[in-house]
This record gives structure tokens, C-alpha cells and sequence, in this order.
């Protein structure tokens, strides 16, 4: 496989994680001025960052020295921020909880909260008693758990496909298509919340891994490849099926991922893009209840809600990340 170590997947993450933060901010804010922030697309940006871990998560366990090696990279690289995240909101956002402390802390809730969150299991306790209107406090750690999911599913992809390109590569094509039907089912029964769950975002890491296996390929043809996965996408689009615009939109996230040589040094500073993702939800709801986009002018409160979660997400990497990595 070509040795092409220049990239710009730094710049790619911190853009996914600001349109998933702009997508947010509208729909959290309760701001009628904000509303059009919605038109943000959050669910491609999501699926992009599945892409670029199928990419990265099928190199790094190829390039592990062994499967221990693997595992307690990619646990470090999640779970300890993780439950940060967790911890901390279930201790912090007792300060704006309509409940006083002596209540809060006494509430099963907040320990229900503490124990499925913990196990990546959101949906069991998504809410804090009293806090956002008992709503969901972290909507987006729910791709968290289909993260993980992932990390499990390559050793065993690798286990099952072995190293023949060839069948492994015909396999994961199968796979593909069982995901997009089941993606596909539960959308055009009007359930794309369930759609978005695994399998149905299976096809979106398959397509970043195939990228992978192809690398050599995918380089040399990336520029028709390109054009072609741009024209795919809009005749998905045109008519509403997702067919081979998981894969396509793969092409065009790696495509970028592999030109524009003037991003290559985004990360020099640090990887701030997991914190900014896991700390912005919490942190946007917290600045809605507080009434500040209602009380001020929601620009301007805006801009400084997205400086707040960057520089949690600074703060988050240099603070704890790193020293596990």
C-alpha cells in the first residue's frame, strides 16, 4: 500500500464537529433567530466522522503490533473523556437544576444517569432531574457507543476476511448492501432515528475501510473519482434512496482528506475535535436555560457559545486527553 502520510483529517474532524456544533446551536437555542442555523447538515457531518473512522480504525488495527496494542489505543483514545463527560455533567448541572442539591443528589435519577451513560447506554437514562426540563442532557454521545461498536467489528472483520484483498473486499460489499437495506427500510418508514443506529451506519465505516483496502487506487483515479461520487450523490439525492451515496461521500470526505496540502498542519496545536464534540450539546443547553440567547442578542451569544466550547475542547485535550494517549 503507497506510504502517503500527509493528510487532513485534523481539519476534517474540527470542521464535522463545528457543523454538528452550528446544527446544534440552532436547535437548541430556542432562538427563532437562530433557527436557520438547523439547515446545518448534522447527519452528513456524522456520517463523515464514521467514514473517516472506518479509514482510520481498519489502518490502525493493520498497523498494531497486536490486538492488546489496538485495544488499549482506541480505550484511551474514547472511554476515559468519555466518562469526564459524563462525571462531570452529572455533578455540574446540578447547578441548574430547578431541584435544590439535598434533592438532586438524593434522586435515583442522577445515579441511573451516572450507571447506563457509563456503559454507553444512553437511551436507558438520557435526563437529569431537573435539569433542561428533564430532557436529554448529551444528545450526542449516542454514535459513542456505535464508535465502540466499530473498534470491536474490525478485529473481527479481519478475523473473518483474512488478508485476501480480494474476498475481503467482496465481504465487506455484502455487508454493505445489508446495511443500506436496513438503512433504508426504517427511513422510508418514517423512523430514521432507528435508521441511523447500527446496522443502518455500517455502510458509512464500510465505505471509509473499502478507501482503505484500495488506498492505491483510490489515489491515483481520486480526481474522476471524485466528479463521479459528486454526480452519485445528487441522483441519490434526486431520488430519495441512499444507495451508493455512502460509499461516494466516503470518496469526496477522503478526497479531501488527501488534497489541499495547505491543511496538512491543522493539528500541530492538538486534536481539540472529540472534546468539542462531547462538550458542546451540554454545554449549549446550558447557555438556553441560563436565557442568554433570549436575554441578549443570540449572535452575539452565539459566537461566544462557540468559544466556550472550543475552549473547553482546548482545555479537555491538553488537561486529560493527551496524558492517556
Amino acid at each position: 500500500m503507497q506510504a502517503i502520510t500527509k493528510n487532513n483529517f485534523d481539519f476534517i474532524r474540527v470542521l464535522l464537529a463545528f457543523i454538528v456544533f452550528v446544527g446544534h446551536l440552532g436547535a437548541l437555542s430556542a432562538s427563532e433567530k437562530l433557527l436557520f442555523l438547523t439547515h446545518s447538515p448534522v447527519e452528513v457531518a456524522v456520517f463523515s466522522f464514521f467514514i473517516v473512522s472506518g479509514f482510520l480504525i481498519a489502518r490502525s488495527y493493520e498497523r498494531a503490533s497486536s490486538l492488546k496494542s489496538y485495544a488499549k489505543k482506541r480505550f484511551n483514545r474514547i472511554v476515559p473523556a468519555y466518562l469526564l463527560v459524563v462525571f462531570l455533567c452529572a455533578i455540574l448541572l446540578s447547578l441548574v437544576s430547578t431541584l435544590s442539591f439535598t434533592e438532586y443528589f438524593s434522586n435515583t435519577q442522577v445515579y441511573k444517569y451516572l450507571f447506563w451513560n457509563s456503559l454507553f447506554l444512553n437511551f436507558k437514562a438520557p435526563w437529569l432531574p431537573g435539569v433542561f426540563g428533564n430532557q436529554a442532557v448529551n444528545g450526542a454521545l449516542w454514535t459513542l457507543k456505535i464508535e465502540i461498536c466499530f473498534y470491536i467489528a474490525v478485529p473481527l472483520m479481519f478475523l473473518l476476511f483474512g488478508k485476501n484483498n480480494k474476498y475481503r473486499t467482496i465481504s465487506l460489499i455484502v455487508l454493505y448492501f445489508i446495511s443500506l437495506v436496513y438503512l433504508n427500510y426504517f427511513e422510508m418508514t418514517g423512523k430514521a432515528a432507528l435508521s441511523r443506529q447500527l446496522p443502518g451506519s455500517l455502510c458509512y465505516f464500510i465505505g471509509g475501510m473499502l478507501v482503505y483496502f484500495h488506498f492505491d487506487k483510490f489515489i491515483k483515479h481520486k480526481h474522476l473519482l471524485f466528479i463521479i461520487a459528486i454526480i452519485t450523490v445528487w441522483i441519490d439525492l434526486i431520488f430519495k434512496i441512499k444507495l451508493f451515496s455512502p460509499i461516494m461521500i466516503s470518496i469526496i470526505v477522503l478526497y479531501i482528506a488527501y488534497s489541499f496540502s495547505f491543511l496538512n498542519n491543522f493539528g500541530k496545536y492538538g486534536d481539540f475535535t472529540y472534546g468539542i464534540y462531547i462538550f458542546h450539546f451540554p454545554i449549549i443547553r446550558v447557555f438556553a436555560t441560563l436565557g442568554l440567547f433570549a436575554n441578549y442578542n443570540p449572535y452575539l451569544m452565539s459566537i461566544v457559545c462557540m468559544f466556550t466550547v472550543i475552549g473547553v475542547g482546548i482545555a479537555s485535550w491538553h488537561l486529560y486527553e493527551k496524558r492517556f494517549l
